[in-house]
């Protein structure tokens, strides 16, 4: 990346945070001054800013500064996904299996959805989605079982936040009727788009619970509205709910 579109600041946060997690014994605000060539008041600034986050904290005794325990925090949820992919691997490759479509894992993250797994089946199919990228919600099956689970409140953060864009003319950008297709997703237990995100393209989703019963993920099936139509969708709907069901027994829930 070019030094035109880095942030100083940010920049140097990183580098200090690079350099702290050299000792586990800490480094004092000159010994980081020096390496990072920045005065001592500037190099504090980024220390109190970065202890406030609990990115870094400060040995009582010592005086030096350590890696905060927010990287525990941080390194957990990454776990977490991990251990998702791994727990639902074969279940997805089950309903890839029972279906020859293409099979989406996703989890929610800052009111966006992420694609963390994605297995191609064995029929042709051309989409955007691909493992690490980011998409909408309201206009995926994905994203539309996730906000159907999620508390009103946050809910409308998102859509607030991000609109109801058209990506296709079949896209719900009416605020009330969207909210009225989640609570039919809710109760149905697995949502549909059809032709909302891609011209072409149907998906169906279901939810995937924590242990807490908390929403974490979703899987899919993607298919050519040809092929994935009203009637086949039916069909699959209680497939896909059992294995959702599969992988979130298998995430403790009950």
């Amino acid at each position: 990346m070019e030094d035109y579109y880095m942030v100083k600041s940010v920049d140097r946060a990183l580098q200090l945070i690079h350099l702290v997690s050299q000792n586990k014994e800490g480094r004092g605000v000159t010994e980081l001054a020096t390496h990072l060539d920045l005065n001592k008041s500037s190099i504090f600034k980024l220390l109190s800013t970065l202890v406030s986050h609990g990115y870094i904290e400060q040995d009582p005794n010592t005086k030096k500064y350590r890696l905060g325990y927010k990287y525990l925090e941080l390194s957990s949820i990454l776990l977490e996904s991990i251990d998702l992919r791994t727990e639902a691997k074969p279940f997805l490759e089950e309903l890839e299996s029972l279906t020859n479509e293409v099979i989406h894992l996703v989890v929610y993250d800052q009111g966006e959805v992420i694609y963390i797994e994605k297995l191609e089946g064995s029929e042709t199919l051309r989409t955007h989605s691909k493992v690490g990228r980011r998409a909408p919600m309201h206009c995926t099956s994905v994203g539309k079982v996730i906000l159907a689970h999620l508390p009103e409140h946050e809910v409308s953060a998102i859509i607030d936040k991000y609109g109801l864009p058209r990506h296709t003319e079949k896209t719900i950008t009416d605020r009330d009727q969207f909210l009225l297709e989640l609570q039919k997703i809710k109760r149905k237990g697995f949502g549909v788009e059809v032709e909302e995100n891609e011209a072409g393209i149907s998906c169906m989703a279901t939810p995937i619970f924590d242990n807490r019963g908390k929403i974490v993920a979703a899987v899919s099936i993607s298919g050519p509205s040809t092929r994935l139509t009203k009637e086949r969708i039916e069909r699959l709907s209680s497939i896909l709910i059992e294995v959702g069901s599969k992988i979130s027994r298998r995430l403790g829930f009950y």
